[in-house]
């Protein structure tokens, strides 16, 4: 079973007792999903293949990544009545959700490229459960990089990983005597000392987890007087969100991860309406 089919069962559980209850199986209806509140819309292509798999006829208005706004018309349907309400909140769940994403990753990128038109926006791994892939899709939509998709598309050695295994030294070399040359390695440090140690022992990206924007140019100005900078990138995380991410925008880094795309989204207002 697929993760789609899993959301659907979930909420359909042993029946939609309502449906089956007031709904003849025959019915044929029009229907519309529309906005309710502006921003960039996200899970479009895989709603159509939600249409798709349940035989449900659509237009669609809008192609992901497009600015929609309140009122606005992003789907016209037709399709038996009680498919179409079976899956009308999962569908709305997920795009809501990913819309959401989307759109407040717009609106970072929008607001940092104002200062900064090099450093990478990306997401963390702070995601729902089951929803990972859709979360890292909707901040892809939103113009921010993914980062991880899952734990086997880089090596990302963090404290904990350096506790259970004694040293940042020994983590790295295990790292690369173990792990595919075609995989990068990330580490995560704490202090400029260990950032400059991780650099010279050859790890492609070092994060910079809850370092004051003061340690971090401290630390850029430490990489450059070594004539290091040029051979790793640096990564800011941990306590960064969009009241204060402007500051981090303002240093020398490539890229600034925040949970805050995915761990606590609001999600976009839509709705689905059948026409009477």
């Amino acid at each position: 079973m697929n993760i789609i089919e899993y959301m659907i069962e979930e909420d359909i559980g042993f029946g939609d007792i309502t449906t089956d209850a007031l709904v003849p199986k025959d019915l044929t209806v029009k229907a519309q999903i529309i906005s309710k509140e502006s921003g960039i819309i996200a899970g479009v292509e895989i709603i159509k293949e939600i249409f798709s798999l349940k035989q449900i006829k659509f237009e669609s208005f809008f192609n992901d990544g497009d600015n929609i706004k309140n009122k606005d018309i992003i789907f016209k349907i037709e399709g038996n009545a009680k498919d179409i309400l079976k899956i009308e909140r999962t569908i709305l769940n997920l795009m809501m959700r990913m819309s959401g994403i989307a759109t407040i990753t717009h609106n970072i990128v929008k607001q940092v490229r104002t200062i900064n038109s090099k450093v990478k926006i990306a997401g963390t791994r702070k995601t729902m459960p089951t929803l990972a892939k859709f979360d890292k899709i909707a901040i892809n939509i939103g113009g921010g990089d993914s980062h991880r998709f899952r734990l086997d598309d880089l090596v990302l050695i963090k404290d904990n990983h350096i506790a259970a295994v004694g040293s940042i030294i020994k983590s790295i070399e295990l790292a690369k005597k173990n792990v595919s040359f075609s995989k990068k390695i990330e580490i995560e440090v704490n202090s400029i000392d260990d950032l400059i140690l991780a650099t010279n022992n050859g790890v492609d990206i070092v994060m910079l987890d809850n370092m004051s924007i003061n340690e971090i140019n401290d630390g850029i100005y430490r990489l450059n007087d070594l004539n290091l900078r040029n051979k790793v990138l640096i990564e800011v995380s941990g306590g960064i969100n969009p009241e204060n991410i402007m500051e981090y925008a303002k240093t020398d880094v490539d890229i600034i991860s925040l949970g805050a795309l995915t761990h606590s989204v609001k999600s976009l207002d839509l709705s689905l309406n059948i026409n009477f």
